[in-house]
């Protein structure tokens, strides 16, 4: 397979380091000298009959896609960079629009496509599950865009002959994201965490691909056990050693005052996401849950202690 990996980052470096190791031809795309230098450190150490290169695009700059080549499947996980909803919607909206009229007008176009959503598009479910049943409900300017996306990567690369496919990340963890200090100092608010570990987000994607399933629909992609915060948190104190968080309930971190509103929007919503349709399409975990997830994590934070 040759696959190309439009925003080849957190997730996008992992997916093409797994890919190569298999056997497959990977393009990573970027648009940044240190992106390409990533993406070339990944060729370097593939370990397998395949290969990585780089190529310098923007998904936001049409002229610049020329440059990307044929491909079977076109992974789509450029980001925002945490900007606000237009810079969301330029990247998200757009940049795909680009990617996918520029392989429609080619003689040869991909087969496959995965676009990178998030489960942020469910809104608030008061606690509930939700899966690939459950209607989105973006209640936020920059959800309302993934959902606009999402549209974009079934219908319209469907309207080119192009299968899509939308991979709903829950929280991405793992190298360089762990954030414990976040949990194990506190203090820690109450709510639910859907979690994914990075290699497992990218292994979805790569599983996906491989067997050619979940063509026109949403695959929620979390791990098997979504978490309540403060359980979370003495968890990962008691196996770091340290004492457990202070706590907060939602109406006592909302009463602080100091909130902005996106983020007490956030505190306020809650959902356990399910994993059964990712499990049912044949994806086996290598962290299943997050106390797999963090063991190295775990590890390395009582060696700076000792």
């Amino acid at each position: 397979m040759r696959a190309v990996v439009v925003g080849c980052g957190y997730v996008g470096i992992e997916l093409a380091s797994q890919l190569a190791d298999r056997g497959h031809a990977v393009t990573g795309v970027r648009r940044s000298d240190a992106g390409i230098d990533a993406i070339g450190e990944v060729g370097e150490r593939v370990d397998g009959d395949g290969a990585v290169d780089a190529i310098r695009a923007d998904a936001t700059d049409p002229p610049s896609l020329d440059a990307l080549p044929d491909a079977d499947a076109i992974v789509f996980a450029a980001s925002s960079g945490g900007r606000g909803a237009e810079a969301a919607r330029e990247v998200y909206v757009d940049g795909l629009r680009n990617v996918i009229e520029e392989y429609a007008a080619r003689s040869s176009s991909p087969d496959r496509l995965v676009y990178t959503s998030s489960t942020g598009v469910y809104g608030d479910h008061d606690g509930g599950w939700v899966d690939e049943e459950t209607p989105i409900d973006p209640t936020t300017e920059k959800t309302r865009v993934l959902a606009e996306a999402e549209r974009i990567a079934l219908e319209a690369a469907g309207d080119a002959g192009i299968g899509g496919t939308v991979a709903r990340f829950a929280g991405l963890y793992g190298p360089g994201r762990y954030r414990l200090e976040r949990y194990v100092e506190g203090p820690v608010t109450a709510g639910y965490l859907n979690m994914v570990h990075r290699d497992d987000a990218a292994g979805a994607i790569r599983h996906l691909l491989e067997t050619d399933r979940a063509r026109g629909e949403p695959v929620v992609v979390v791990d098997d056990e979504p978490v309540d915060k403060h359980a979370f948190a003495d968890w990962l104190a008691d196996e770091c050693g340290v004492p457990r968080p202070e706590k907060r309930s939602k109406a006592e971190r909302i009463a602080a005052g100091d909130l902005s509103a996106a983020a007490e929007r956030r505190i306020r919503t809650s959902k356990r996401c399910s994993n059964d349709r990712l499990r049912a399409l044949g994806y086996e975990f290598d962290y299943p849950t997050f106390r797999e997830g963090y063991r190295d994590a775990v590890r390395s934070f009582r060696a700076t202690r000792e």
